[in-house]
């Protein structure tokens, strides 16, 4: 546009940015692109079903932790909760549990830690870095104690052919728990935009003091919040337990990172109150297929936690660099 200042476009762009997750949607779309042109087969369905699956599991666990940064916090528990639940259902499922039960059990267990990592972090006024930390070294140490460190079971065969790339839906070729995944971002969706659970949840992160005077109940937030993040832990824990098809006490340790990368690359805000979870599927879909690119290329483990770890902080110096909303308002 002829005489538009430089940094009134610079200005107009970032707010785009701001409202939309652009750079996320054509980062993901460059990333396919070079997987494709690099990788045989890379675009066929049968890779494509397989990326979905992998980025359902970490979309899952991400939702969780979507919800604790945009409160302003963080759950270093998820690994340990999704390591717990993954061993809890092939134990119980092995001692011919009903499944209904089996859930019932291990999402209660996730929901009441939960709990009292937001509980403990807002009344006590105790980092939720350190308090989820704690809890999930105790949610740990306990499976292990009740498992002696080893699982013997299977799941239900209903439950494999769920997470399975070659899983049909309707008839259709599109595995069950990508439709699970795209009904859990819409639930997501609403609940964020469209309830009063999400205005308290966006209004806590924002400025919690701001937030109180307006009769908000900042301490049910974040007990609730963080109940939420660990039930999304023990889902993703159960869906593993079918995807590895045994117990492992170590399978949910690549999701500490992960997680939080997700937040991260979608553009999410770790200063609170500034994102929503479309970003995090954007950016659990970009970390799946750039993960898988790297894997297909035959690099080391080491590397692509190199690689991975240099797109954080470029992205953390991208938007690790915003204000909390509260000096802006």
């Amino acid at each position: 546009m002829i005489g538009t200042h430089p940094l009134r476009l610079r200005t107009s762009a970032q707010e785009v940015q701001r409202r939309y997750p652009v750079l996320q949607l054509i980062a993901l779309i460059v990333v396919f692109a070079v997987g494709t042109a690099t990788l045989p087969g890379f675009a066929h369905r049968a890779s494509i079903n397989a990326i979905l699956v992998l980025a359902s599991f970490l979309g899952i666990a991400a939702g969780g932790q979507t919800l604790a940064i945009l409160v302003g916090g963080i759950d270093l528990s998820v690994p340990n909760v999704i390591a717990g639940a993954n061993l809890m259902t092939t134990a119980l499922c092995g001692a011919n549990w009903p499944f209904a039960a089996v859930a019932a059990v291990i999402l209660g267990t996730a929901a009441f830690v939960g709990a009292i990592n937001g509980y403990v972090a807002h009344h006590y006024r105790v980092p939720p870095l350190i308090v989820t930390l704690a809890t999930g070294s105790i949610v740990a140490g306990a499976v292990l104690a009740g498992t002696h460190g080893s699982v013997y079971g299977s799941v239900p065969n209903w439950l494999n052919t769920f997470v399975s790339p070659v899983g049909t839906v309707a008839g259709v070729k599109v595995p069950p728990i990508v439709v699970f995944w795209l009904i859990f971002a819409i639930v997501m969706g609403v609940i964020l935009y469209m309830t009063g659970m999400g205005r308290h949840l966006y209004a806590t992160g924002s400025n919690e003091r701001a937030a109180r005077l307006a009769l908000v109940n900042t301490e049910r937030v974040w007990t609730g919040v963080f109940a939420a993040s660990a039930v999304c832990s023990a889902i993703c824990g159960i869906f593993l337990a079918a995807w590895s098809g045994t117990g492992d006490p170590s399978i949910g340790d690549p999701y500490l990172f992960l997680t939080i990368a997700a937040v991260i690359v979608g553009g999410t805000s770790l200063v609170g109150a500034n994102g929503d979870y479309t970003r995090t599927v954007l950016g659990a879909l970009i970390l799946t297929v750039l993960t898988t690119i790297l894997v297909g290329h035959s690099y080391s483990e080491a590397t692509q936690e190199i690689l991975l770890g240099l797109l954080i902080l470029v992205v953390v110096g991208t938007y690790g660099r915003d204000r909390p909303l509260r000096d802006k308002v």
